[in-house]
C-alpha cells in the first residue's frame, strides 16, 4: 500500500496536468463550458464541468481524446502566473466562469466554512481561521488558463498514456441543492504498457465483481422492502458466513477467549459515557420506547457492552487477562449514496473480541492475536498481509491524555517489530480512543484491503472506571485490547468473493460436491457414494466440517450437467457411469482436470483437497 501511495503521489503532477489538458480540449469543443475543479486522484484525474444543455456520453470520449492528443502534440508549456485576488475575481467574471468566481470570493473571505471544502486543498484555499491570501496562482497552457496552485509537468508533451473512462453527475462542491455538474474521469500512467495492464485489470475486476457473482452464484440479495444496505443471505451465502465465522471463532477459543452475548439495542447513555455519541451520534439508528421515556440506539459497536460485562464483578490481577468474544451484528446509518453491495452496508456483522490485561500482559495478548491473524490469512485464506500502524495526529478528534497516546503508540510499534510484521506508519488513522494495527490483505489482482485490526485502548477503561486489584491490593486500570479477525464479515466477503472469483476453497464452498449421473442405471451405486460422503468430515482448517453435496440425476445430457455445475463454480464433480460402477471407482472432475479414484479411497481423496 505504501508503494502504491508513493507511486500515486509521484504521478500526481502528470495526472493533474492531464486534467488541464482535458479541460482545454473540452473548451475547444464546447467554448461555453464552465469549469469547477480538476484534481489528480488515484490512478487518474477528473474535472467537474457545466456544459448547460449538453450531456456528455461515452460517444464523446473519442472526440475529446483526439483534441487532447492535439494539445499534447503541440508540447505547450505550463506557465505559472499570479494575480491579486480582486483581479482574479474580475478575470473569472469576464471569462464567464461563475464557479471559479465563487471559489475566489470564498478565498477572499477566508475562514468561512466554504474554505473547508475539498476544493480548498485543490485551489490553495486557506484552512478555517487562516487569513486571506493577497494573490492567487494561475497556470496557462496554449489558449487555456486555469485558477490552480499546481504542480504540473513542464509541458503537455510529457504526460504519459491516458484514457477517458466515464462521466457521472456530481453536485457542485458535493452539496445537494447546488447545481449538478458532469464529472469527467480519466486514468493515466507513465507508459502505454502500464495503462494497458491497468485496463486489463479493470476488465478482470468486472468479471470478479462480488455483486455480479453474488447474483450468479445465489449468495445474497437486497430488497427495497427491507431497505438499502441491509443484505439478505441465501442458504448458499449463509454457508460462507457460517464457515468463515467458525474458523475465526475456533482461533479465538484456542487463544483463550470466552463467548459472551449482548443485546442489539442499548440506552444512548452507554455511548455518551464511551464517547461514541459525540463522535458518531449522526450514524446511530435511534429507537424510542413506547413504554418508558428512555431513548435507545441500535448498537453501532460492541466494546461499551463488553465493558459492562467486565465491570459486573470485582476483578483481581489473578483473573487477568480476561478475554471476551462474540460474532454479532451492529448497525450504522450510512448515507445511501455511499452504500455498495457488501462493501459498505448498514448491518455489519463483526467477529469482535476484547481483552482486558495488565500492562505487562499486553505483549503476550497482542502477540497471540497477531499469530491468529497470520494463521487465518496466511495459512487458511492464502492472502499476503502488510500492516499499517495507525497513529493519531495533532488534531483534537481524539480522546485521552497525550501521554497515554504516546505510551500506547510506542507499545504498538515495539509489538510490530517484535512480531516481525511488514509494516508502515500512518498518522491520523487511529481510532478516537487509541492506536491500532490495521492488517492489509492483497487479493488476486494485487489490490490491498483493510481486514483484521488490533487496537490498544487506554481511554475507555478510564471513561468506564474499569479496575482490577493488583497484588498489593491497589486498584489499577486494565488495558483494553480490541480485535476483529475478519472485521466486517459482509465487507470481507466482498473482498474474498472477488479474490477467489467465486471459486472458493473446498472446505468453504457452499456446495462442495455435485454427483452427475450418466444414466439412471447407476443410482444404486450413487447411494453407496452418498453414504460415504455423509460419513466423511474435514479436519482442517475447520474441524468436523460435514461435506455438502447434491445429486444431479436428471434426464439431461452429461455435458449440460457439467456446464451447469461449472457455472455454479462447484469445486468437485463426481461423474458416475456404468463403467465406473463396474470398476468400483468414480471420475473426479476439478479445476485441475479429471481423474479416476477408487470408491474405497474417495473419502481420503476429498479430505486432501
Amino acid at each position: 500500500m505504501a508503494d502504491a501511495q508513493n507511486t500515486s503521489q509521484d504521478l500526481a503532477p502528470m495526472r493533474h496536468s492531464l486534467a488541464h489538458i482535458m479541460a482545454t480540449a473540452v473548451q475547444h469543443l464546447w467554448p461555453e463550458a464552465k469549469f469547477g475543479v480538476g484534481p489528480a486522484v488515484e490512478n487518474g484525474f477528473y474535472y467537474d464541468i457545466d456544459l448547460g444543455d449538453v450531456t456528455l456520453s461515452e460517444d464523446d470520449f473519442k472526440r475529446i481524446e483526439k483534441e487532447m492528443r492535439k494539445v499534447i502534440s503541440q508540447n505547450q508549456t505550463f506557465e505559472r502566473s499570479e494575480k491579486p485576488i480582486d483581479e482574479a475575481i474580475v478575470w473569472a467574471e469576464e471569462k464567464r466562469q461563475p464557479y471559479k468566481a465563487e471559489l475566489l470570493n470564498d478565498l477572499k473571505r477566508a475562514g468561512t466554512t466554504a474554505a473547508k471544502d475539498l476544493d480548498a486543498a485543490e485551489l490553495g484555499l486557506p484552512s478555517e481561521g487562516e487569513s486571506a491570501v493577497e494573490n492567487v496562482s494561475f497556470y496557462t497552457n496554449g489558449d487555456f488558463t486555469d485558477l490552480c496552485r499546481g504542480p504540473h509537468v513542464d509541458s503537455t508533451g510529457v504526460v504519459g498514456a491516458f484514457k477517458l473512462m466515464r462521466v457521472a453527475g456530481a453536485y457542485w462542491r458535493g452539496k445537494e441543492g447546488n447545481p449538478q455538474m458532469q464529472r469527467l474521469y480519466g486514468v493515466a500512467f507513465t507508459t502505454k504498457e502500464e495503462l494497458d495492464h491497468y485496463l486489463n485489470m479493470l476488465e478482470e475486476a468486472k468479471k470478479r465483481d462480488h455483486r455480479k457473482l453474488g447474483r450468479e452464484l445465489d449468495l445474497f440479495t437486497f430488497s427495497d422492502l427491507v431497505g438499502a444496505g441491509l443484505p439478505l443471505f441465501t442458504p448458499r451465502g449463509t454457508v460462507l458466513r457460517e464457515k468463515l465465522t467458525a474458523v475465526a471463532e475456533q482461533l479465538r477459543k484456542n487463544s483463550g477467549f470466552e463467548r459472551v452475548f449482548i443485546p442489539h439495542i442499548t440506552k444512548t447513555e452507554l455511548y455518551k459515557v464511551s464517547g461514541h455519541w459525540d463522535k458518531f451520534g449522526e450514524e446511530l439508528f435511534l429507537v424510542d420506547s413506547q413504554v418508558t421515556k428512555d431513548q435507545f440506539a441500535l448498537k453501532p459497536m460492541n466494546c461499551p457492552h463488553h465493558n459492562q460485562v467486565y465491570s459486573s464483578s470485582p476483578r483481581s490481577y489473578k483473573d487477568l487477562p480476561i478475554k471476551y468474544f462474540e460474532t454479532t451484528t451492529v448497525y450504522r446509518d450510512e448515507r445511501t449514496g455511499e452504500l455498495g453491495g457488501l462493501s459498505r452496508v448498514r448491518s455489519i456483522t463483526q467477529d469482535d473480541s476484547h481483552a482486558y490485561a495488565q500492562e505487562d500482559q499486553v505483549g503476550e495478548v497482542v502477540g497471540s492475536l497477531i499469530a491468529d491473524v497470520n494463521r487465518l490469512y496466511g495459512d487458511v485464506l492464502g492472502m499476503p498481509l502488510k500492516a499499517s500502524l495507525s497513529f493519531r495526529d495533532d488534531s483534537d478528534k481524539y480522546l485521552g491524555e497525550k501521554s497515554l497516546w504516546d505510551k500506547a503508540q510506542a507499545t504498538i510499534r515495539d509489538l510490530a517489530i517484535a512480531n516481525n510484521l511488514d509494516f508502515f506508519e500512518v498518522e491520523g488513522e487511529a481510532a478516537f480512543y487509541g492506536p491500532k494495527i490495521d492488517f492489509l490483505a492483497s487479493d488476486a489482482l494485487g489490490r490491498q484491503h483493510q481486514v483484521a485490526t488490533v487496537q490498544l485502548d487506554f481511554v475507555q477503561p478510564e471513561r468506564f472506571q474499569l479496575v482490577y486489584v493488583d497484588n498489593e491490593g491497589q486498584e489499577k486500570r486494565p488495558v483494553m485490547i480490541h480485535c476483529a479477525l475478519l472485521g466486517s464479515i459482509e465487507r470481507f466477503l466482498s473482498v474474498y468473493i472477488e479474490h477467489t472469483a467465486g471459486w472458493f476453497p473446498f472446505w468453504l464452498a457452499p456446495e462442495q460436491i455435485r454427483i452427475l449421473t450418466i444414466n439412471d442405471t447407476v443410482l444404486d451405486y450413487v447411494d453407496k457414494i452418498t453414504t460415504i460422503l455423509a460419513g466423511t468430515t474435514l479436519m482442517e482448517p475447520l474441524k468436523y466440517n460435514e461435506l455438502r453435496y447434491s445429486v444431479d440425476a436428471r434426464n439431461e445430457s452429461l455435458g449440460k450437467k457439467i456446464r451447469e455445475a461449472t457455472s455454479m463454480k462447484i469445486p468437485v464433480q463426481l461423474i458416475v457411469g456404468p463403467k465406473d460402477v463396474e470398476a468400483k471407482e468414480v471420475s473426479v472432475r476439478t479445476q485441475e482436470g479429471e481423474q479416476k479414484v477408487s470408491l474405497e479411497n474417495i473419502a481420503d481423496f476429498l479430505r486432501g483437497l
